[in-house]
């Protein structure tokens, strides 16, 4: 099997499910393993890690190759290369999308975390390639000391694989790949690199140019990532799994991007609990900043009370912002809030954090929720 993965702070979720999705329609037997869900061809296996343990990822692999797979498009995250997760596999090639400030709890200095991510290029053998985003400061870095063959996309710098984005907006993105463009249901900035980073490995992976583009013009985003939902009054309600300063940023500065003028951003946001509590504060500083109104509320607390966490969070708040700020600590109420008592006909709600996730964790106690059920609840009445 052709085994690909993809390694970053953000974008690993939409780029493997778009790339799983992408050689489906080439053809090709495909398994999935991701965030959200393991799949082999069209069937589902839940999902537990964004990379399982060794034992559980080479049981995987082996389903997947006695069911024909002929490409495995797989997230690597950082615990999984410090882990030894991954250790023994062979990959076909490597992919980095970028990296910003995530799981500081586990790897304690951002070095360290840049150099979990760099450990994953430094293994690869010199049959395989290695793929980067040349538009991160560090994606030169993931190469250093690589024996696979290097590459680079990026749509500001000099790169092997080249994009412009001519058009974004509501109905999608209209992108120029290596001087072809094409019309993409994806929308943001964001998502034009992880099409280009898609289009790049196809290529380098032998597929036909113009066969990989007709097809990409028809991908649709993963689940929980920019997950849009209409509401009444022309209300849009989006759904996304930002989770980290950056990714959080992107989709807010995405939606400014999109909206009309008279069309207000309101931003439901917490941070989880036994994480990274640093990020916590640049969070709130962030939504406050982007949006015209902000709820501040419980994401999975763990075992932390969510008003110390709503507390960290507002700390980050500069005066000049804080009468946007509202503080909500239960999820479902902040959401019904924001929807029914603050939205105004055409605004948009942001409900950031969750995305794909179907539970809330209190306790240790997995309590059923889901971002996207709750606002379309929240819509209809």
């Amino acid at each position: 099997m052709n085994l690909i993965g993809i390694t970053g702070t953000n974008g690993k979720t939409t780029s493997v499910t778009l790339l799983f999705e992408l050689f489906k329609k080439l053809g090709h037997r495909c398994g999935l393993i991701s965030t959200v869900q393991n799949m082999i061809q069209d069937r589902v296996i839940p999902a537990t890690h964004t990379t399982p343990d060794a034992l559980n990822l080479n049981k995987l692999l082996a389903e997947m190759l006695s069911n024909g797979c002929s490409y495995v498009f797989m997230e690597v995250s950082s615990h999984a290369v410090v882990q030894k997760r991954i250790h023994g596999l062979q990959f076909k090639g490597a992919i980095f999308s970028n990296i910003t400030r995530d799981h500081l709890d586990f790897h304690e200095t951002f070095d360290e975390y840049i150099k979990a991510k760099k450990g994953f290029f430094d293994a690869l053998p010199n049959t395989a390639f290695a793929l980067t985003n040349q538009d991160d400061k560090r994606g030169q870095i993931m190469l250093q000391n690589t024996k696979a063959k290097k590459y680079g996309y990026g749509i500001l710098n000099s790169s092997d694989f080249k994009a412009k984005i001519i058009s974004n907006g509501v109905g999608g993105l209209q992108v120029e790949f290596d001087g072809q463009a094409i019309h993409a249901q994806l929308i943001g900035t964001f998502n034009a690199y992880n099409l280009l980073a898609i289009y790049s490995t196809a290529i380098l992976l032998g597929e036909d140019k113009e066969e990989v583009l007709v097809q990409m013009s028809a991908l649709k985003t993963a689940t929980g990532r920019f997950d849009q939902l209409a509401g009444p009054n022309h209300k849009m309600g989006i759904v996304d799994y930002a989770h980290t300063p950056d990714a959080l940023e992107n989709v807010l500065k995405t939606i400014q991007a999109i909206r009309n003028k008279s069309q207000k951003i309101i931003t439901v946001v917490g941070c989880g609990g036994n994480r990274d509590a640093g990020k916590r504060p640049i969070m709130a500083e962030l939504a406050a900043h982007y949006s015209d109104a902000v709820i501040l509320t419980s994401d999975n607390p763990r075992f932390e009370d969510p008003e110390d966490i709503l507390d960290q969070m507002e700390s980050g708040v500069p005066k000049e912002t804080a009468f946007k700020v509202t503080r909500i600590s239960d999820r479902k109420l902040a959401i019904m809030t924001a929807v029914r008592e603050m939205a105004k006909a055409g605004d948009v709600i942001l409900v950031a954090g969750k995305g794909h996730e179907t539970y809330q964790d209190i306790k240790g106690v997995k309590h059923d929720f889901d971002d996207k059920l709750v606002l379309a609840l929240a819509f209809e009445s």
